[in-house]
């Protein structure tokens, strides 16, 4: 018995997975495991720029991903939903098991980043 999942629940599943396909938003996400972090260090954190970090943080927020708490002088981010670092190690675990698997995948156009590459 096959059961159909409504084409909206599905465009929606799709955009939650486009937001998570690009490595400069993981890396974010992936700071934001270890708890609130400033702007300044999430870029200390991941070395990737402050306008390049404060963009992706704009568009995870703007999705729902992570909340932003105003603290003195700094903006501070997390993440929005402890299921979200829970989807990121989920992740973790497949790509563990199946790794070759997605080293090898030619589907994908763009390539993987060198290593230490975002």
């Amino acid at each position: 018995m096959s059961v159909a999942i409504p084409t909206d629940a599905l465009a929606l599943r799709g955009k939650l997975f486009r937001g998570l396909s690009d490595p400069s938003r993981l890396a974010i996400l992936e700071a934001l495991r270890a708890g609130r972090r400033s702007v300044g260090e999430i870029v200390e954190e991941t070395g990737l720029s402050q306008p390049n970090v404060s963009n992706h943080l704009s568009c995870l927020r703007e999705c729902g991903l992570v909340i932003s708490t105003q603290e003195g002088r700094y903006v501070r981010y997390q993440l929005s939903d402890p299921r979200v670092a829970a989807l990121i190690a989920l992740a973790d675990e497949l790509v563990a098991e199946i790794a070759q698997g997605i080293y090898d995948c030619t589907r994908y156009a763009k390539s993987m980043p060198a290593e230490g590459e975002l």
